[in-house]
């Protein structure tokens, strides 16, 4: 298809230009974003084919931002008249006042990932097969196995961003995604194990047998460890966290408390504490969209500002908060690359891309070693978590004994129970193996979702509370 979106408006450029400028004519900032999307996703569950699904949407989003106000308006009609519509009644928020308009983000010339189209190359018949291969090879690798389900999805977006003063900015953002998810028993008892991979990126990796056999050995290998865990104990110990995915407890517990607009409202637990301790010294957290390929990675956010590489936790200390347009000029900062949306029906808001701790200096093998008596948490499932308070639970889908500085039984039914900006606190030992997780993120907040990325090194923390099942 034709990637300039605003050629499919039934009026020239000159005139959208006109109607946006004239819509914004007193704001402080906003922009008409366009969007086209493309997705498509399989199922294969339990032996066959479950679920297909291919849709196209398209449509635009025009917004007035005055101070603190914005008024949005969004249609699926890409038409002359429906923008006449939105502009009418965008203007509402402006009525009376006069700001000065934001200049506009600068441009870039970094391009993270390719624009190739993942939704049909390979066919549909292709990624069937794929599925059904996945469903076959676990189910002769061990007569153990009693279900498996395996997905593919991709999706390819085009967003073109226009501002008053006449900037504009184009992304054209592919994203492909595979997981498999194996269920094993024996006699009456059943347990799971999942893998997922993802990225920016084209199938090309995916349907090669080599890495698709990993990821099932993977989930197939996690399954038949839950099968031998034994109820989790409760009472409060040092815990040792994995690398790359359990950053997921990062990002919940310690990331959204660091976006601009709960610090603006001051309904986050680290709002006023910039320039404090927040982390144990040595801890070093960085948002960062700038990586190459990646699932939370964005050339430029959804206000056309580039990503970047930015710290907000620095040896401990908070240094910085994730910003859009709006909340940074609020609060006298600078955007950051954080403004995103998940599309065009919604307003923009500080979120995260990649958010990660660095590493330090401690093998994961001392770290464990170091432990007389706790858990090893190499993996997390669900969470909850309290911006304001900072509290969360997380549930670990693969965990550990520690006993006398080795790795002991499996252990199922583990919660991770604290406070985010204390738990940062008790981080004693930070492994040099820091790694992203494979793909796989989505972030919820205020009713969008939008596609993230986690990661961290192996960590020990003191004296965390562990929330078990053992009676």
């Amino acid at each position: 298809m034709n990637t300039d979106l605003l050629t499919l408006f039934d009026a020239d450029e000159a005139k959208l230009r006109g109607i946006v400028a004239e819509a914004l004519l007193g704001a402080d900032d906003g922009e008409l974003f366009v969007e086209h999307v493309q997705a498509e996703s399989l199922t294969f569950d339990n032996g066959r084919m479950k679920g297909g699904s291919f849709n196209t949407e398209q449509g635009f989003g025009l917004r007035a931002v005055a101070g603190e106000s914005v008024g949005y308006a969004h249609a699926g009609d890409l038409s002359e008249a429906a923008l006449r519509r939105a502009a009418d009644a965008v203007r509402a928020v402006t009525s009376g006042y006069a700001g000065s308009y934001a200049a506009a983000p600068q441009r870039t010339n970094k391009v993270l990932y390719g624009d190739e189209n993942p939704i049909g190359t390979p066919s549909f018949e292709e990624k069937a097969k794929l599925l059904q291969q996945i469903d076959s090879y676990l189910r002769d690798k061990d007569d153990k196995v009693r279900q498996v389900t395996a997905s593919i999805a991709a999706s390819w977006q085009v967003v073109d961003i226009l501002r008053a003063d006449g900037h504009r900015v184009r992304d054209i953002r592919p994203m492909t995604r595979i997981n498999i998810s194996v269920i094993v028993g024996d006699g009456d008892r059943q347990e799971s194990g999942s893998f997922g991979t993802g990225g920016r990126i084209g199938f090309g990796d995916f349907v090669t047998q080599d890495n698709w056999h990993l990821g099932a050995d993977e989930a197939l290998r996690q399954a038949l460890v839950n099968l031998e865990a034994i109820e989790a104990p409760a009472g409060t110990m040092d815990v040792v966290l994995g690398s790359g995915w359990p950053g997921v407890m990062l990002h919940e517990a310690v990331g959204h408390g660091l976006e601009g607009d709960f610090n603006r409202k001051k309904t986050s637990a680290f709002a006023g504490l910039l320039g404090q301790m927040v982390a144990a010294p040595g801890v070093t957290v960085v948002d960062d969209g700038t990586i190459e390929n990646r699932r939370g990675s964005i050339t430029v956010d959804d206000e056309g500002t580039p990503s970047a590489y930015n710290v907000l936790i620095e040896n401990g200390k908070l240094v910085g908060y994730m910003q859009d347009r709006q909340n940074a000029r609020l609060m006298g900062m600078k955007a950051t690359g954080n403004g995103r949306r998940q599309g065009y029906a919604h307003t923009p808001m500080p979120r995260m891309t990649n958010t990660y701790m660095l590493g330090g200096d401690k093998t994961p093998e001392e770290i464990i070693a170091a432990v007389k008596k706790g858990i090893y948490a190499v993996s997390f499932g669900g969470g909850q978590v309290d911006i304001t308070s900072g509290k969360f639970v997380f549930g670990c889908t693969e965990a550990y004994l520690i006993e006398d500085g080795k790795i002991g039984a499996p252990i199922k039914g583990a919660m991770l129970i604290g406070n985010g900006p204390d738990a940062m606190k008790r981080v004693s030992m930070i492994g040099n193996d820091t790694k992203l997780d494979t793909g796989i993120g989505n972030c919820g907040k205020a009713g969008q979702w939008v596609p993230v990325g986690v990661g961290q090194p192996h960590l020990r923390m003191d004296q965390i509370t562990v929330g078990g099942t053992k009676a």
